[in-house]
């Protein structure tokens, strides 16, 4: 029953951690994206914000590599989970660091998980200027129901689904 219970948790990609938030699903073709993406990064192709995370899985210990955003503002760096309940978030929290870069250059990484405060001051700061254009506003829509007049509290409230993460260079 356990294990039913658990592969349900994993399989369901839907975000439904807070009820008056939009739910998203993860479009059919990311999943067909993301080893492509993953190669693009590992040879060092640009893609907009996007860099590999390596982490260490929470229950066997082996490193899991996957693509996401990585925006930076004030010279700090933060990756929000774009669909909810991704595992690489499941894993940031156990292991508490991780390696990022793209092409040969890599670095190992402290994480904190930000506050809803943070967060939410955060979120909205690194996406105004995606949400400003018309092209790069396209891909946060398909997690995100942010618009350029969204307030504090729409920000507030899309936090309660996408958790971020300061990523602090590991001395």
């Amino acid at each position: 029953m356990r294990t039913a219970k658990l592969n349900q948790l994993r399989n369901d990609r839907t975000v439904t951690q807070d009820p008056s938030a939009k739910t998203h699903r993860i479009p059919f073709y990311v999943p067909l994206m993301n080893p492509l993406m993953k190669s693009f990064l590992h040879l060092g192709v640009p893609a907009g914000p996007m860099t590999l995370l390596t982490v260490r899985g929470r229950r066997t210990g082996r490193s899991r590599t996957t693509p996401v955003g990585l925006f930076r503002r004030e010279g700090h760096r933060y990756v929000f989970d774009t669909f909810g309940k991704a595992d690489w978030v499941r894993n940031l929290r156990t292991a508490g660091e991780a390696v990022i870069g793209r092409g040969w250059g890599r670095k190992q990484v402290i994480a904190r998980e930000l506050s809803l405060d943070e967060a939410t001051l955060v979120l909205k700061e690194v996406f105004a200027p995606y949400i400003a254009s018309r092209f790069r506003s396209s891909f946060l829509r398909m997690g995100y129901s942010l618009t350029e007049d969204s307030t504090m509290d729409d920000y507030a409230r899309e936090v309660r689904c996408h958790p971020g993460f300061e990523l602090q260079d590991k001395e």
